[in-house]
């Protein structure tokens, strides 16, 4: 594979962010990270108060690709095979037939997925890391591009399932919309005064395209120094005073590609350290566990990252 150059940010990228933009208003930071996670061949968990817009961005992100879209309502009574799908024995035939869930699309959004038992939720671990399902004994491959957004609730806990450490390694980032600015909100109310944006979207770029422009991405330069910058600040993680369990090496590699990505996404072939800096709150946080004790006193995984990156030397090139 070639080696691309890059002077400014690709076109079918910017058309994918701005299409977004006209249905999601003021987020274009957080429409660049989802994009960026899904160019990364990664995962979303969208952790918000309810109406934000978790799910218009989804939505809108499919529509921008022209992907199939499939949404799983996550509930307590939900099974596995309600997500990967189940095998039906056929009289005709007097064979099982495989009638596939709603994993198989290309972009998935799993609303509320901590609403849902652990076996349920461990549905999705192999479809996150292996792009494919086994369904008594047989393995069924996904379509590519595969991009999972799950959302969940940070305020309600009542019936809810926390999602476990295996799990929440899986995505690549953990997001927040966050509430509207004044001016943002009476934007919003103006464009949705007539009619929905997201009705009128249009595709902006193939799947098949969108699969080409993720193997352009691996080939983002990635120095030596800012790898190793990278390697630092998990082992950081791993021995902070306040951390019982810091950043496993699926961390780092997530950083790695989100930094690729993001670089690719801000039209560079090449990282910087900036880039690093600004995606270490969004791929490390969901991945540390404070001591009990260290939360007692008061310390927040926020202020940790941010202590560690200030203490952690930048390399210069």
């Amino acid at each position: 594979m070639n080696v691309i150059k890059l002077d400014h940010p690709h076109p079918s990228v910017e058309k994918l962010i701005h299409n977004i933009e006209k249905v999601l208003i003021g987020k274009r930071s957080i429409i660049e990270f989802c994009v960026a996670a899904i160019l990364a061949n990664g995962h979303v968990l969208l952790e918000d108060v309810p109406g934000v817009g978790k799910t218009m961005l989804v939505r809108s992100l499919s529509k921008s690709i022209g992907a199939e879209f499939k949404r799983i309502q996550f509930t307590p009574d939900l099974l596995p095979t309600d997500v990967t799908g189940v095998a039906i024995f056929n009289q005709k035939t007097m064979e099982f037939e495989f009638r596939p869930g709603p994993i198989f699309a290309n972009v998935i959004l799993a609303d509320e997925i901590n609403r849902t038992s652990p076996k349920t939720q461990s549905s999705l671990l192999e479809a996150m890391e292996e792009r494919s399902v086994t369904i008594d004994g047989h393995t069924y491959q996904l379509s590519s591009p595969f991009f999972v957004m799950a959302t969940q609730n940070p305020l309600e806990y009542e019936g809810t399932f926390p999602l476990p450490e295996a799990q929440l390694d899986r995505f690549l980032m953990q997001l927040s919309l966050g509430y509207p600015t004044l001016k943002e909100e009476m934007e919003m109310l103006t464009r949705l005064s007539q009619s929905n944006p997201l009705e009128t979207l249009e595709t902006v770029i193939t799947a098949e395209e969108l699969s080409d422009i993720q193997k352009q991405v691996a080939t983002v330069r990635v120095s030596e120094g800012i790898q190793e910058y990278i390697v630092r600040l998990c082992q950081r993680t791993r021995e902070h005073h306040n951390v019982y369990l810091g950043v496993s090496p699926r961390g780092s590699l997530a950083l790695f590609r989100a930094t690729q990505a993001l670089a690719f996404v801000r039209g560079r072939d090449y990282v910087i350290p900036d880039d690093v800096k600004e995606l270490v709150p969004v791929t490390f946080a969901h991945r540390i566990i404070l001591k009990p004790e260290a939360r007692l006193e008061g310390a927040t995984t926020e202020r940790i990252l941010s202590a560690i990156l200030a203490e952690t030397r930048v390399p210069v090139s």
